[in-house]
This record gives structure tokens, sequence and C-alpha cells, in this order.
């Protein structure tokens, strides 16, 4: 179990540590089916295996892991801890995430919840592409209007 874990965090670019407690067991299905979806692994570890597995793995000090222990992970940086962020907005109480690992240090639940609300990649390009568009469309305006008293 212990090179198990230890293969899924060298193996992905980000990990969350999620704390399930209160997670029904069609909850838990309809989480991994979502994860699955998106290419997000998620493994329920007991604590002091992934203590154990995460030892020298990365760099800080590992966070408190309190109640049951999960942890989603995926090649991906960002995508493990949007689509737990997304579950736990939709199902209140249920989910919580305690932390991972992002970049090779460990960090903690506040860093992790901001690295979640991250937009996507499409929108982050559209948003570009709007603040681009934006000076362009004033400057064509203000041609125009110079065109037109003349």
């Amino acid at each position: 179990m212990i090179k198990d874990i230890e293969k899924a965090v060298t193996g992905s670019e980000s990990v969350v540590f999620v704390n399930f407690h209160g997670l029904h067991a069609g909850e838990e299905t309809s989480l991994r089916r979502d994860l699955r979806n998106e290419g997000v692994s998620y493994k329920v570890s007991r604590k002091t295996l992934l203590k154990r597995a995460l030892e020298g793995k990365a760099t800080g000090s590992l966070p408190e892991l309190p109640g049951e222990v999960a942890m989603a992970y995926a090649a991906d940086q960002i995508a493990p801890a949007r689509e737990i962020y997304n579950f736990q907005k939709t199902h209140k109480g249920t989910l919580s995430i305690l932390g991972g690992i992002f970049e090779g240090k460990f960090v903690d639940s506040a860093a992790m919840m901001e690295i979640a609300t991250i937009p996507g990649r499409e929108v982050l390009l559209s948003k570009i592409a709007f603040l681009l568009q934006s000076p362009m469309q004033r400057l064509a305006l203000a041609v125009n209007e110079v065109a037109k008293k003349k």
C-alpha cells in the first residue's frame, strides 16, 4: 500500500488531501465518477501509511490530517483541487480540503483553496482575449469619430 501511495505521489503534479467524514456511499460514488471524468484519481488511505509514504516526497512539513483522509491526484496541477472544491460546493459539510502537495511542496488548506479557485484554461484565455480586444475597440471608435468630424 505504501508503494502504491509513493507511485501516485511521484507520478502526479499535485495531490490534495481530503477529509471525507460524513460522506455517504452514494455521494462517494458520485465523487469518484466526477473525478474520473476529469482524469483525477482518488485513493483512501490510513494516515499512518500516508505519512510514511510521503516522507521525503516534498519539501516543508506535512499539514495536519484530522479525520478520515483520502487523496486526489492527477498529472494536471489544478484539476484535483478544482474538482474537490466543486464537489464540496454542491455537497456542503461532507468534504474538506486539508492541504496537499503543489510544485513539490506541502501546502496548507488555504493555499489549496486558492489553487482550486483558479479558473480553467479556456476561461483565462477568453479573459486575455477580451483584455487585448478592448484597447483595439477603443482605438477603432476613436478613429471612427475623428473620421466623422472631418
